[in-house]
């Protein structure tokens, strides 16, 4: 247990938060939520050890094993899977033990060692090591390069590897989706909520938090808050509380109103795609937690394209590659105003690569690009952070987009992206990641493209800016073509998938469920006998087969969608009942029928519960069976 009373931390002179009490049990997993410096990851140098309290009281048990992800990555020439498998410290002090022992030729000790080796699985650590690698999208032969010939996104992953190799009583991972791509955020969410410890975890990806959590940590106006339930059911429980406050009412009826405009009009034009469907769920629950967002310091919308020609843009028979190097053969796409494309695919695959070439940043190796004569592209890559002027304030870049504006427009224009009083004259060098990605992405937004073209644009910005960047996708006239890991974004702004993979660009009938079930299935494909020994199949029948396949894990799926539904419902009817139950009120005789029938229900909801989580579970392990 983690507990945490009356704590108070500061920053310099500001107070982060103080007066703040909540508790962390065995085996539960928070996600902490808050705005960039809020005192997120102030709360996890504190159970490292690595910060003291101002105020109030921390405590945990004694010798408990802490595995957090290292921020800095050491150019060692050892092999990457030697070094993930360091992040199993009882193991390298047991084989450091062994060695000794037999140097010393004290047979007892090492028959004691091998035991004890036998019982951590150390037999099994190399194994282990590769299945943590491959999941976060290594090959088998990049495991025996050296550490030092990795990138630094490749060794964040490497780091993040090493953590989760180690056999931990406490996890703490902060963002630890940000160096990766949709496939290993899936597979790092199914072995996340496998994790037999506590878990704390900072994540801005809401899909991540709402799948892993059971508790959520907020902190706003210098306090730290506790929530039973995933990230959905904190934005429920916080829309309620703001929904009291009167100041907030009338922009919470705005919000609202704009969504549900937008539901509207989206469910007149949808297909019967899933996709399309998908999209008109995400949209409605959007509607239910707007008002969990109406203090959102984010306020900002794209304005209608002056001109849209259809199409916009297309690609013919285009090959798409380096120098001799060819990823992705005759592509073929037609890009029309209001066009909303989601581009699927495994790592490598191409997808950067196609959005360079859509966006007209590479050429492609043979075939046709060809643009409208009004296309105007907005295009969003984390290189243009990097081209940024640093030395240069974010107003200074709005005025170099349009020398006829006023300061104060386009001061008015920067604060709808948080860009307030001195903030919008200082330079952007000391900005943060998150600061530089909202500035690069309010220039795109003020430049009025026909065309968004998105590659990861979530990446470094916290949940209010990523719900108020849906919010403004979401009633963008333009077309949008958008590579991301998260699926919040995906599910919201996207009505057409295309799956980029096998040198191939083609529709991707399904959703991202069934993107899920798609990376399993691969996953299996991988790991059976090679093509040669295999029967040769059509490309029809492959695509039938395929489809069946699909059809035949969706049950699972679906059930386990329903416990996991039906375990949220009984948690929250429980606490509710136990709260009724810890009223002395209650118990007074004038309460007597009425108590009776709150215990009834309590034996009812408790055994409902108990039947939700063993469904869970029992869900769980079969798709955890599938994948292995």
């Amino acid at each position: 247990m983690l507990n945490f009373k009356n704590i108070a931390l500061r920053r310099g002179a500001r107070v982060l938060f103080a007066n703040s009490s909540f508790t962390v049990h065995k085996g539960q997993k928070v996600g902490f939520t808050g705005a960039n410096g809020a005192g997120k990851s102030s709360l996890f140098a504190l159970v490292k050890n690595e910060l003291h309290l101002d105020e109030g009281d921390f405590s945990m048990p004694p010798n408990l094993e802490i595995a957090h992800v290292a921020q800095e990555t050491p150019a060692v020439t050892c092999s990457a899977i030697d070094y993930v498998i360091d992040g199993d410290q009882e193991l390298r002090r047991l084989q450091a033990q062994l060695v000794l022992a037999e140097q010393s030729n004290n047979g007892l000790k090492q028959a004691e060692l091998h035991a004890a080796l036998d019982v951590i699985g150390g037999y099994t650590a190399q194994a282990r090591a590769s299945r943590l690698m491959n999941g976060l999208g290594f090959t088998p032969e990049q495991e025996q390069n050296p550490v030092n010939s990795f990138s630094g996104g490749w060794r964040m992953r490497l780091n993040l590897a090493q953590a989760l190799m180690c056999r931990s009583d406490v996890l703490l991972l902060d963002e630890p989706t940000n160096h990766l791509d949709l496939d290993a955020v899936i597979w790092l969410q199914d072995w996340l909520c496998k994790y037999p410890g506590t878990l704390l975890l900072i994540s801005h990806d809401r899909d991540f938090l709402d799948t892993i959590t059971d508790h959520i940590v907020h902190i706003e106006q210098n306090k730290a808050e506790i929530y039973t339930g995933n990230y959905s059911a904190f934005e429920k429980m916080r829309a309620e509380k703001l929904a009291q406050q009167q100041s907030a009412f009338q922009k919470q009826q705005r919000e609202i109103a704009h969504i549900q405009s937008f539901v509207d009009r989206f469910k007149a034009q949808a297909t019967k795609a899933r996709q399309a469907q998908s999209r008109i769920k995400a949209l409605e629950r959007m509607e239910l937690i707007a008002m969990a967002h109406v203090d959102s310091p984010f306020d900002f919308s794209f304005a209608k394209p002056e001109k849209m020609q259809n199409p916009l843009l297309t690609l013919d028979k285009v090959d798409i590659g380096y120098g001799s190097s060819c990823v992705i053969k005759q592509a073929g796409i037609a890009i029309s105003p209001g066009d909303r494309i989601g581009l699927l695919g495994p790592n490598g695959a191409g997808k950067s690569s196609l959005i360079k070439v859509l966006a007209g940043e590479m050429h492609p190796l043979s075939g046709t690009r060809r643009e409208a004569e009004a296309l105007k592209i907005g295009y969003f890559a984390q290189h243009q952070l990097e081209q940024l002027q640093l030395d240069e304030s974010p107003l200074w870049h709005l005025q170099k987009l349009d020398k006829q504006a006023t300061e104060k427009d386009l001061r008015n224009f920067l604060g709808g992206f948080d860009f307030q009083g001195d903030k919008v004259l200082q330079a952007v060098k000391p900005f943060s990641g998150g600061e530089k990605a909202r500035l690069v992405l309010a220039l795109l937004v003020y430049q009025n493209p026909n065309l968004l073209l998105l590659d990861e644009p979530t990446n470094h910005l916290d949940l209010e800016m990523r719900h108020a960047l849906s919010v403004a996708l979401q009633d963008y006239q333009g077309a949008i073509v958008v590579v991301s890991h998260d699926r919040h974004l995906l599910r919201s702004v996207t009505d057409q998938l295309l799956l980029v993979a096998g040198g191939k660009v083609q529709p991707f009938d399904g959703d991202l469920d069934d993107y899920r079930i798609w990376l399993a299935e691969q996953k299996k494909a991988d790991e059976k006998p090679t093509p040669e020994l295999m029967p040769t199949v059509s490309r029809k029948d492959q695509r039938k087969l395929d489809a069946e396949r699909r059809l035949k894990h969706k049950p699972l799926y679906d059930a386990l969608k329903k416990a996991e539904a039906a375990v949220e419902k009984y948690h929250n009817e429980q606490k509710l009942l136990e709260q009724q139950l810890a009223d002395p009120g209650i118990y007074e005789e004038t309460e007597k029928a009425r108590l009776k029938q709150l215990l009834e229900k309590k034996v009812f909801v408790d055994k409902a519960l108990d039947e939700a989580e063993t469904a869970w579970m029992d869900a769980e392990e079969k798709i955890g069976e599938l994948q292995d």
